[in-house]
């Protein structure tokens, strides 16, 4: 008896619920913190209200764009094996245009409503260090970097969707298919090449690093990417799950899991070696230069979210993934999961906090409150995305492969 299966995804009224839910928390708490600042006298308040939406905005952009990026380097590999689930990282990274123009407000918030606080180098009069660094960072180069950055990974982003959806239409011939691939590889190489010299270089300078102006490290960008990129698998093996457990994605099996869970497990050794090596080097040499961003954070009053950081997301992933039936279990994918997107969220923290705030910072309700904003607003985008086009590319080329994927 053949088997039927739901290839269109409807959002349930419960997904929707929570979706919208955890929007709104993240609503009130942002409205909070504007009728907080109002009474406020304090300018640590003012400091820390915008470290706040600088960590969130730059971080989930940077965890929704790891989708596309995931998609593209698989298409250059011809990685056949992804193509049950696609759909899952196309819809995560359509909303990388609304999440880019959250992200562009309050950077342009922050640049032209001179926060210095954050961004010492809007004011480098007198600095020798900062006035050296004009070239790079000040407000035109940075604001006009920034465009072209979030306009250029929505459109070719845009267009890897837009190509994706002719696999809906008509079965290929195979001269047709070879063309269609090759249009799809093109696409996929501009995107890499966009994300080398943004995610891989520039960007992570500009957006975080800058916040340091004095301090730099050559591992940062990668650092930064390998930060957001296991999180970013973390967040699309949620998705899998979710529709699994919702009876679609019927060609996406444990093996399919299995490999998600492998890059979430690979890519945080990545992120500890990054972690290690640049944290041993600047120990070792111990240069007061270098020594100025890990003193705080490690000696200071982070030093339990530092070492927290370390064992959320590598021990932990470590000691928990390393097994091959613990990539292959649902409960356990799930939970090392949101321990990663949490445990990074943590890592930016880390990354943007300490500079301008010092000990002044915390964990409070306004810290806590924004990412579940962000939260829901993934939930409920992705889930609307997710309604647009079919979950199964039924005339991919490459799908055969993804069905009969074993590991």
């Amino acid at each position: 008896m053949a088997t039927t299966y739901n290839n269109q995804f409807t959002q349930p009224a419960s997904m929707k619920k929570w979706g919208l839910s955890l929007t709104g928390v993240g609503i009130a708490t942002l409205l909070g913190g504007l009728a907080f600042l109002a009474f406020s006298k304090d300018e640590h308040d003012v400091t820390r209200f915008w470290a706040v939406l600088l960590q969130n905005s730059t971080y989930f952009l940077l965890v929704v764009n790891a989708s596309m990026f995931f998609l593209c380097a698989t298409t250059l590999g011809w990685a056949g094996w992804t193509q049950s689930f696609r759909r899952v990282a196309e819809a995560i990274s359509a909303i990388v245009p609304i999440f880019g123009i959250l992200a562009f407000i309050v950077l342009m918030g922050l640049v032209f409503g001179h926060q210095h606080h954050i961004y010492h180098w809007l004011t480098p009069e007198g600095d020798k260090i900062l006035e050296a660094k004009k070239g790079f960072l000040n407000p035109t180069f940075f604001t006009v970097w920034t465009v072209i950055t979030i306009g250029g990974w929505s459109w070719l982003g845009r267009n890897m969707r837009k190509i994706s959806r002719e696999a809906d239409e008509n079965p290929m011939g195979v001269e047709e298919a070879k063309k269609w691939i090759f249009k799809n590889t093109v696409h996929a190489s501009f995107f890499l090449i966009l994300f080398a010299l943004t995610v891989a270089s520039s960007i992570p300078w500009l957006w975080l690093m800058s916040i340091d102006a004095h301090w730099y490290s050559t591992m940062y960008s990668w650092y930064t990417f390998a930060s957001t990129f296991v999180a970013g698998m973390a967040l699309i093996a949620l998705f899998i799950i979710y529709l699994k457990n919702q009876g679609h994605l019927p060609f996406t099996t444990v093996e399919h899991l299995h490999d998600v869970a492998k890059f979430m497990f690979a890519f945080s050794v990545f992120w500890t070696y990054l972690w290690f090596s640049q944290f041993m080097l600047i120990w070792y040499a111990n240069i007061p230069e270098e020594t100025v961003y890990f003193r705080p954070r490690m000696l200071g009053e982070y030093r339990g979210l530092f070492w927290l950081n370390l064992i959320l997301n590598f021990v932990t992933p470590f000691l928990i993934l390393m097994k091959a039936g613990a990539k292959r279990n649902y409960t356990i994918v799930t939970f090392m999961a949101i321990v990663i997107i949490f445990g990074h969220w943590l890592d930016f923290y880390l990354m943007v906090m300490p500079g301008p705030l010092g000990e002044h910072a915390k964990l409070s309700w306004f810290e806590l409150g924004i990412p579940v904003g962000y939260a829901g607003l993934i939930i409920w985008l992705v889930g609307r995305q997710l309604e647009k086009a079919p979950l199964v590319p039924m005339h991919h080329p490459f799908l055969k492969e993804s069905i009969i994927h074993h590991t």
